[in-house]
């Protein structure tokens, strides 16, 4: 989740060559949690940034549903600073990465996750 469009279109292009992956997207936090509720995705790529809901509230909300307790969540923003790194932790994140980003990584970084929760 992500509100630019483009980073949306970027990490969507990342994710491309893994087998049977689906993309859902949302442009802001509310959309998000809305979207999760009707289908619960088998991981999460979230921003900080967002309008109307902090993505660190997305996160906190996501977490203390039924499936958010085992759901991969990825934090990706563009805060580089300790205290946000440190928040995203305490409120459950899985990882933490920062924009830009290197796809290659991205896309290991996630095809990692879901190879271990099978």
């Amino acid at each position: 989740m992500d509100d630019s469009a483009t980073m949306r279109r970027m990490v969507a292009a990342s994710l491309r060559t893994l087998r049977d992956a689906s993309f859902d997207e949302a442009t802001n936090g509310l959309e998000a949690i809305e979207r999760i509720a009707l289908h619960p995705p088998s991981l999460m790529i979230l921003d900080l940034n967002m309008p109307d809901m902090h993505g660190l509230d997305v996160l906190r909300f996501v977490r203390s549903g039924q499936h958010g307790t085992r759901l991969p969540i990825i934090i990706l923003t563009t805060r580089n600073d300790t205290e946000s790194r440190s928040a995203a932790y305490e409120a459950g994140a899985t990882l933490y990465m920062t924009k830009p980003f290197d796809p290659s990584d991205l896309l290991a970084r996630v095809g990692s996750l879901l190879d271990s929760a099978k």
